[in-house]
């Protein structure tokens, strides 16, 4: 920012160095938070997504992610970063693969390189997985602790892999709501389709019963 004052007699005018504004330095103080969704392929039913900081590590992020989905504990991990055709860029992990540790590297330096679709490997021994995509920025807050889970959809993998479907991943012929499946009326409907509605409403004396 600028103070602009005339040059006396020369008809001009000359830049000084002026104090910036309130809303300047506001301006720089804040930070981008980035914002990842998790995903399972195919699968509607399933996201969860994360504001986290940028100088936030892989395995930092792992750690949150294995709190939050119940992923095992005693399983190595892996984050292959791909391309837009799902082809491997570079691997992160807790043993350096060419491109240093996950505790090592940070979010902010994949996004830098272009790293913003992962395969995360929670469970590397039975090749495991969801995917982590980046989905934008977003101003920090300064009343939150990060990494925060801002959306949280279905369950957890796991319970994809013991055979939950959401309703939203059913086929089309298999979305029948409770209220859809039946009219009311076919309650009372016999054999040969007639209601039975008067029969079935006069029945009040229990059985062995006789009005006195």
């Amino acid at each position: 920012m600028y103070l602009w004052a005339p040059f006396t007699g020369q008809g001009r005018t000359k830049a000084f160095p002026g104090k910036p504004s309130s809303l300047e330095v506001k301006m720089k103080q804040v930070k981008p938070i980035y914002k990842y969704r998790v995903s399972l392929p195919g699968l509607k039913g399933f996201a969860r997504v994360y504001a986290i900081k940028p100088v936030a590590s892989l395995y930092s992020f792992h750690k949150r992610m294995r709190s939050d989905m119940d992923f095992p504990q005693d399983q190595l991990f892996l984050f292959k970063a791909v391309d837009e055709n799902g082809e491997a860029l570079t691997r992160y992990s807790t043993i350096d693969l060419g491109h240093g540790t996950a505790d090592e590297v940070t979010l902010a330096d994949c996004h830098k390189k272009g790293e913003d679709s992962f395969v995360y490997f929670y469970d590397t021994t039975n090749k495991k997985s969801v995917l982590v995509n980046f989905e934008g920025e977003e101003p920090e807050d300064p009343d939150t602790t990060y990494p925060v889970l801002l959306e949280s959809k279905g369950p957890n993998p796991i319970e994809f892999e013991n055979g939950y479907v959401a309703f939203e991943d059913l086929p089309d012929d298999k979305r029948v709501l409770p209220d859809d499946d039946e009219d009311d009326d076919d309650f009372f409907a016999d054999e040969d389709g007639e209601g039975d509605e008067e029969d079935f409403a006069g029945e009040e004396i229990a059985d062995g019963d006789e009005e006195e």
